[in-house]
This record gives structure tokens, C-alpha cells and sequence, in this order.
């Protein structure tokens, strides 16, 4: 089970480790995470940044080390990471590595409810996405290889890991549209049956226990 984080957002992690290499104020924490392409992996708000780094500070795992100054500018309040603080970056990398956590994508949760769908219209939306993701596949590739000139395999792991969930999926839709088209999938008849009739199956509604349901309506079952 994953461990409660006082401070749970994935901005404050990539702060964490960033302090690793020296006391920032968070406008150069800002252009370091972007420089380094975090919000390619992280979901990121840039305008909570601030409230990230006084959540950590108000947990003590950042402190403030003193202000800087550049120019007319005003003054910057600088942080450095605290024990405690590479102390919570080292568990919480480590729990993340080590331990599956079970996510919500959104393509998950519409490929629980295609079946309100049409059939063919559902073909004609995943051949969609299909052209979208192969389309972003290639431009993925293409940036990877330039990313690739001269560094080191270990700064593009997480890429290569967002590269192959891509393929996967565009594999597995494939795969998924041949089964629709050529009639194999299991219930696509019924779910044909079902849009050109209305009436659900009796061998979904059995399944979806709808038609023990509609039976204890009947019979005025007081637990219905």
C-alpha cells in the first residue's frame, strides 16, 4: 500500500530531487524542471509551484537558506533540501519504483462504457485514435533520436517507458478492431443485437444480473 505523503503532489518529488544538486529559488527551480523535460512525465501546474515549496518547508523538508537578487529585479527567496527532505525523496522514489500502483487513465474508464456505442461507430472512433497515436508515435521517435545525441541512455528512460506503453496500445487497438471487424470478439453480436433491437440480450442482462433484477421488482422484493 502506498505510504500517505504529507505533501502528495509529484511537482513536490521533482523539487526534491532537483535540490539534490543545490539551494534554488523556485523561479530557477521552474526553468531547471522545464529545461529537463519534467512535464513530460509529470503532470505539472507551474502556477502551484510556490504553494508545492511552502508545503515542503512547512513539513521540513526544504528550508529557506537566504534571498537573492538579480538586476532591478525583486528579491528571490532561496531553498535548500533539508535531511528530512532527502530522506522523504529517497522513500517516496523508492515506493514508486518498487511498488505497482493501481491508476485511472481515461481511455480505461470510456473502454468500460464502449458498449453504449454503436459498434461501427466505435471502430470508426478507435481507428481515429489509432491515426492520432501512430501519428504521435512518430513524432516521438523523431524527438527521441534527437534527445538521444550525446546523453547518457539513463536521463531518457522515462521516455523510452512512455514510447513503449504507446506501442502497446496501438498495438492492442489493432488488434481490437480486427476482432470487431471480423466478428470474433465474444458478444459483438449481441452488442449488435442490442443497438438494432433496443432490448438488452438475455445473455448480457444474465451476466449484468438485470433480469434478476427486474424480477425482484416484480415480486416487490423489499432489498431491491
Amino acid at each position: 500500500m502506498a505510504t500517505r505523503r504529507k505533501v502528495s503532489n509529484l511537482l513536490a518529488l521533482a523539487v526534491l530531487t532537483a535540490l539534490v544538486e543545490r539551494p534554488m529559488h523556485p523561479y530557477e527551480l521552474a526553468s531547471v524542471l522545464r529545461a529537463r523535460g519534467k512535464d513530460r512525465s509529470i503532470k505539472i501546474k507551474w502556477g502551484s509551484l510556490y504553494t508545492v515549496v511552502q508545503n515542503l518547508e512547512k513539513h521540513g523538508f526544504v528550508e529557506t537558506t537566504g534571498t537573492t537578487r538579480e538586476g532591478r529585479r525583486p528579491e528571490r527567496t532561496v531553498y535548500a533540501l533539508t535531511p528530512a527532505g532527502r530522506d522523504e525523496m529517497l522513500d517516496w522514489v523508492r515506493e514508486l519504483v518498487a511498488v505497482p500502483e493501481r491508476e485511472f487513465p481515461r481511455f480505461e474508464a470510456a473502454l468500460s462504457e464502449i458498449g453504449v456505442l454503436q459498434p461501427d461507430e466505435a471502430v470508426e472512433l478507435l481507428d481515429q485514435r489509432l491515426r492520432l497515436l501512430e501519428t504521435e508515435a512518430a513524432e516521438e521517435r523523431v524527438a527521441m533520436g534527437g534527445l538521444a545525441q550525446g546523453l547518457p541512455r539513463i536521463f531518457l528512460i522515462e521516455v523510452e517507458y512512455h514510447a513503449a506503453l504507446r506501442t502497446a496500445e496501438i498495438e492492442w487497438i489493432r488488434s481490437l478492431l480486427k476482432e470487431i471487424r471480423d466478428g470474433t470478439l465474444s458478444g459483438v453480436d449481441a452488442w449488435r443485437e442490442y443497438h438494432e433491437t433496443g432490448q438488452v440480450p438475455a445473455d448480457f442482462a444474465e451476466l449484468a444480473g438485470i433480469g434478476s433484477l427486474a424480477k425482484d421488482e416484480e415480486d416487490g422484493d423489499p432489498d431491491s
